[in-house]
């Protein structure tokens, strides 16, 4: 993260000084500047050219969210997004994911040792993926949907992260309402689960779920992890049930998008396809080999950059990103 270069914007000055000083306790951050709203922000960037931004949800005259797509609408850049609001302000916070914001903290309360320490370490984890992250503007042009498929039996697993919301929903924009049965892991803070699955119901054909342990995977529906203390599986396949596991965090993470992918491949095997949205994450790649391993179609970051790559077993070919509903519509097909 040597030279990574961020500016904090925030209408309290109190919270700039928490937040810079949080941020330049990372080994190779540098705060280049402050600013207290969207105007002064804009000359700071043309001024200090940082390389990651966090904005204010709130903030009097233009909102964080409204100067958040500004930013991505003309020149792109990665935004942390913070919030003094936890799960009343989820839908606000899943909707900056949306515009294109790699993740969204709470503001910390007090300048607490352990509550700084806390976002310190998750704050250095997403700048890092924040300085490769790869941002187009939104005009950017997006996947036509699919017409109806006929199913071929296929589960459908899809993993991700904060960072991956807004991939999520051009995804899941472009599937049609007789989708393949398809079960999602994101990693989101606590209560943004629900706020997602409502917003991704508005705007896509399947029906949007949060799923609890017992349900049986249908077509046409899309089962969203809870966030929690549990570990979101499928038992068998076909005719399998989400199943519900309180058991361990998995390279850190609970739900474990590795352990869904490992239960689909021992499941379905070949009648598993897998999407992993991450770039280069712990969780989610052993996932994806036990896929292969047992034969079935895995979708990840290619890894020069920019699109995807299929494989299965020692084949893989390139899939652009706008081609990745149609690529997975395809694999889900008869």
């Amino acid at each position: 993260m040597a030279g990574t270069k961020v500016l904090v914007v925030d209408d309290s000055l109190t919270m700039r000084a928490l937040i810079s000083g949080a941020l330049e306790r990372i080994p190779g951050v540098e705060v280049v500047g402050m600013a207290d709203g969207a105007a002064e922000a804009r000359g700071l960037v043309e001024s200090t050219r940082p390389d990651v931004m966090t904005l204010d949800v709130e903030m009097p005259g233009m909102s964080g969210l409204d100067y958040l797509a500004e930013i991505m609408d003309t020149k792109p850049m990665p935004v942390i997004m913070f919030s003094t609001r936890t799960q009343d302000g989820a839908a606000e916070s899943i909707e900056a994911l949306r515009l294109g914001a790699l993740d969204c903290f709470p503001k910390p309360r007090v300048a607490a040792p352990a509550e700084l320490d806390a976002i310190i370490a998750k704050l250095a984890k997403r700048l890092k993926a924040a300085k490769k992250a790869d941002l187009k503007p939104k005009s950017a042009p997006k996947s036509a949907k699919s017409p109806p498929i006929d199913w071929n039996g296929r589960l459908l697993l899809v993993g991700g992260d904060a960072s991956n919301t807004k991939s999520i929903f051009d995804l899941f924009a472009g599937f049609p309402a007789n989708c393949p049965p398809t079960i999602v892991v994101q990693h989101l803070g606590p209560g943004m689960v629900e706020s997602m699955a409502e917003k991704l119901a508005e705007q896509c054909a399947p029906k949007v779920v949060v799923a609890t342990d017992g349900m049986k995977p249908e077509q046409g529906n899309i089962y969203l992890a809870p966030h929690g203390d549990a570990h979101l599986v499928i038992d068998s396949w076909p005719n399998g049930t989400l199943r519900l596991l309180p058991k361990d965090p998995v390279a850190g993470e609970r739900p474990s998008i590795s352990l869904l992918f490992a239960s689909a491949a021992k499941a379905a095997a070949a009648n598993a396809v897998g999407v992993l949205l991450l770039d280069g994450n712990e969780d989610g790649a052993g996932g994806l080999r036990a896929m292969n391993a047992a034969g079935g179609y895995a979708f990840a970051p290619a890894e020069s950059g920019g699109g995807y790559t299929l494989t299965r077993g020692m084949v893989s070919q390139p899939v652009a990103s706008d081609a990745l509903v149609a690529g997975v519509m395809k694999m889900c097909s008869k």
